[in-house]
Formats: structure tokens, C-alpha cells, sequence
């Protein structure tokens, strides 16, 4: 702002000293060139008349002429000698001024010049004393019909133009003087309005860094200013979705790592204090405790599986068969759906082909047909699907199991997220399948969704391109 402030003064200073210049210099011109030009005339009057050595004429001619000038006529010859002087002071010396000097000698009609009256001047006694402090000198070469014969010299006061020139600069000054404060005032108004959203913003900006991540920047100002608080919202919204995101994961992973390690714990304790125990019911602690090192193992797999897709999972994309890929998937599943007498159908269109990675589609197919089986009833229906839609490949899991409520359909894809804890730790599940589905889908650019009625079961479809051109692999 500072900066700004002294750009604008020295603009104005400069401007306010350039226009006065071009004023005074535009203003002394116009006198100076009404005066020579009649001087000028003048000497083309008194010229014969010197030339005939007419000297009452001459006289009479240069008084009458000072008197209406408002100055002094002084006709010189060739030498520089006064030979007529409207004041009747000076004749018979000899001027020295540049200006007669410049007419007689050298090539020049009409020469000017500006003096001060001080003492040493060559006009100091040229002019009365109370004719201000500068003078102006005009002189015009007189021409006869030999040629040059000398030059009229006049001698006026300028003092009025130069007090004029000053008032006129004194004006300017103020006038500019004026406009520049204006100008600096309406500066500081409009730069405190347009510098508003931007102290708003940084106020916002400090206070997240200091870890409230709650903060959003008012929105207003001019559209640039606009967008910039709205992209900061949606940029805070979505680092205070990932911080709340973070802990809750943080906090699921604990107690989820938590549980077992505790069963574990217990299990080894009334073995350690019991010697005695019984050898059938000390192996079916150690079964336990195997079942529960499992379930640590799942737990451990997937995190690290979720881990990776959060910065970025390398993607290795090769033309597959999707057919053939669910086919091999779902029958590595039919041995679980036999062991809860579950009918595990399939209904596969041949020769689908996408381009993907074939190590992260059949995960995407096994944690789907599997959380099926797991939440389906013993006896029933798990029936797999695929199909071509448009120009995409359509996989299709529906399962007649126990359903999903509309407030929990919204959450299913989250990590950790369990519709029914209890029946969900009893199958072993880790509350991570789903969410690993979904962010797999999101990185071959697919859709998955989710269609359940509570006690009739579930219906997920994921939608994959067949053909993903401008993924990197």
C-alpha cells in the first residue's frame, strides 16, 4: 500500500511539474512572440527612416511606439553604438548585449533573451528600477537598401508575466495537490475494500495452520476474490473430511487390532496359570488363539492394501478376460458356499474383455461374492453376474441374506464400517473388503452401487470401462 501511495505521488509530482513547465513555457512564448513580431514590423517602419538619417522622425517614431509598448526603444548602427534611445540617456555608447550582438553579427533577423535586473548586469541600468526583477531584450536587424544598418532593441519589464507564470504554478500545484490526496484517500478506501477478502483469508489460513481446521473464509468481494474463498472452503472441507477420516481410522484400527490381541492375551493367561488344564480344552484355546492370529493377519493385509491405495497404488493394465477372471474367482468360493449349504450361482456372458489390472480385479470379485456368502443365511442364494452395458463391463453380486438399512447403505463403502458388529466378528470379517472394492473400482475409473431391502438382501454392481485408454500403468 505504501508503495502504491508514493507511486501515485511521484506520478502526480511529476505530471503536476511537466504540465506547469509546458503552461509557463507555452504562456512566455506567446509574449515573447507578440512582442518580436512587433518589433519586428517596427523595424521595417524605422529602417528608411534611419537609413535618410530622418532623426526627428526616428525620434519621434521609437518615443511614440515605447510609449505604447510599455518598454524601451534603442536603435544601434553596425558597431553596437546607440544612436537613438526612447529615454534620450544612453546615446552615443555602445550596447553590449547578447541579443544585439546576435542580429548585427551574426545571421539572425530578431534574437530575445530574458535578464534579471541585479547589480553587474548588463541591463541593470537599462530599465527603472521599480520595473519588477526581470527583463526581457527583443532586437530586429534593420534593413536599408545597402543592407543591414544596425538594430532595434527593445527593453520591457516582465515581471507581470513571471508573477503571472507563478500564480499559474501555484494554481497547478494546488490543483494536483488536491488530486493527489483525493486520489491517496480513495486508494486507501478501495484498497482496504479489496484487501478485506484477502485479511479474512489469511486470518482463516493462520488458524488452520494452527490446527483448526474448522475454518472457512467468508465469501465475498469480487468474483477473483470469490473463487479464491471458495476453493479455500472446499480445499479446508476436504482437509477437515481427511483429518476426521484419519482419526476415525486411526481409532478403528486400534480397537479392531485391539480385540484380538486382547482375546489372545486372556487365552494365554489361563494357560500359563492353570498347568493342569485339561489337554482338550488347552487345544481348543490354541485353536483360538490361532483363529484370532488369522483374523490379525486379515486386519494387517488389508490395511496395508488400503494403505497403498491412498498414495497412489501402481496400476499394471493389460488387455484381460473378465469372464474367464470371474469364473476362476467365484469357483474358488464354491467350497465356503458348500459348507453353509449355500447355492452359489453364476451367469457369465463369454468373451468380456477390459483393460485392467489383473491382480486387483479378482480381489474386487472375491471380497464381493465373499461378503455375500458371509452375510447370507445358511441355505441361500448367492447368484454372480456379468454382462456388457453400453461400453461397460457389468458385474452383478445379489444375495438373499439379511439386508441393508437405507441409513447404513450410505456407509458400507467406509473402512471399518459394520452394518452388524457382532455377526460381522463371528464370520471373521475385517470391516475393510467393501472399502477396498470400492477404492480398486475408483482406480480403473469404474462405479460400484448398492441397491438392499432389510430381510431380502443386497444387490452390488460395479461398472468397469471395457476399454480405460489414457490410464497410466
Amino acid at each position: 500500500m505504501l508503495v502504491f501511495l508514493v507511486i501515485i505521488g511521484v506520478s502526480f509530482a511529476v505530471m503536476a511539474s511537466r504540465l506547469t513547465g509546458f503552461v509557463e513555457e507555452y504562456l512566455y512564448q506567446q509574449r515573447i512572440r507578440q512582442n518580436s513580431l512587433s518589433l519586428e514590423r517596427l523595424a521595417t517602419t524605422v529602417a528608411p527612416l534611419f537609413q535618410s538619417a530622418a532623426s526627428d522622425a526616428v525620434n519621434e517614431t521609437i518615443s511614440q511606439s515605447a510609449g505604447e509598448m510599455g518598454g524601451r526603444l534603442i536603435v544601434v548602427d553596425q558597431d553596437g553604438k546607440i544612436q537613438f534611445d526612447s529615454f534620450s540617456t544612453l546615446l552615443g555608447t555602445r550596447l553590449q548585449l547578447r541579443e544585439v550582438t546576435d542580429v548585427i553579427a551574426g545571421s539572425e533577423n530578431s534574437s530575445w533573451g530574458v535578464h534579471t535586473l541585479q547589480a553587474g548586469e548588463e541591463v541593470a541600468d537599462l530599465i527603472p528600477s521599480d520595473s519588477g526583477s526581470y527583463i526581457s531584450c527583443c532586437a530586429a536587424r534593420l534593413i536599408g537598401t545597402r543592407g543591414s544598418l544596425g538594430a532595434l532593441v527593445y527593453l520591457f519589464p516582465i515581471s507581470d508575466l513571471m508573477d503571472s507564470l507563478s500564480a499559474v504554478e501555484r494554481q497547478l500545484l494546488v490543483i494536483f495537490g488536491i488530486v493527489a490526496v483525493a486520489a491517496m484517500a480513495a486508494a486507501l478506501v478501495f484498497s482496504h475494500i479489496l484487501t478485506r477478502p484477502i485479511q479474512s483469508l489469511s486470518t482463516a489460513i493462520q488458524k488452520m495452520g494452527g490446527g483448526d481446521l474448522s475454518q472457512r473464509a467468508p465469501v465475498q468481494g469480487s468474483y477473483e476474490f470469490r473463487r479464491l474463498a471458495e476453493n479455500y472452503n472446499r480445499m479446508a472441507e476436504q482437509l477437515e473430511n481427511l483429518d476426521q477420516s484419519r482419526n476415525q481410522f486411526v481409532s478403528n484400527a486400534s480397537h479392531e487390532l485391539k480385540t484380538p490381541m486382547t482375546t489372545m492375551k486372556i487365552l494365554l493367561e489361563n494357560m500359563l496359570y492353570d498347568p493342569n488344564m485339561p489337554s482338550d480344552i488347552r487345544m481348543e484355546f490354541l485353536q483360538d488363539m490361532n483363529h484370532e492370529i488369522d483374523r490379525l493377519t486379515h486386519i494387517v493385509s488389508d490395511l496395508l492394501t488400503l494403505t497403498k491405495t491412498d498414495h497412489k497404488m501402481e496400476m499394471h493394465l493389460e488387455d484381460m478376460d473378465l469372464s474367464e477372471c470371474m469364473q476362476e474367482t467365484v469357483h474358488s468360493l464354491q467350497p465356503m458356499a458348500e459348507s453353509r449349504n449355500q447355492t452359489l450361482q453364476m451367469k457369465v456372458s463369454p468373451g468380456v474383455r477390459i483393460t485392467a489390472d489383473p491382480n486387483k480385479v479378482p480381489q474386487i470379485i472375491y471380497n464381493l461374492v465373499e461378503n455375500a456368502l458371509k452375510y447370507s443365511n445358511d441355505g441361500g442364494r448367492v447368484q454372480v453376474g456379468l454382462s456388457v452395458r453400453d461400453k461397460n463391463a457389468v458385474i452383478t453380486v445379489r444375495d438373499n441374506g439379511v439386508g441393508i438399512s437405507k441409513d447404513d447403505q450410505a456407509h458400507v463403502f467406509e473402512r471399518f464400517y459394520r452394518v452388524d458388529k457382532a455377526r460381522s466378528r463371528e464370520t471373521g470379517g475385517t470391516g475393510l473388503g467393501l472399502s477396498i472394492v470400492s477404492q480398486f473400482v475408483k482406480l480403473h475409473h469404474g462405479e460400484i452401487t448398492l441397491e438392499s431391502t432389510p430381510g431380502k438382501g443386497s444387490i452390488f454392481r460395479v461398472l468397469l470401462p471395457l476399454k480405460q485408454e489414457g490410464l497410466a500403468s
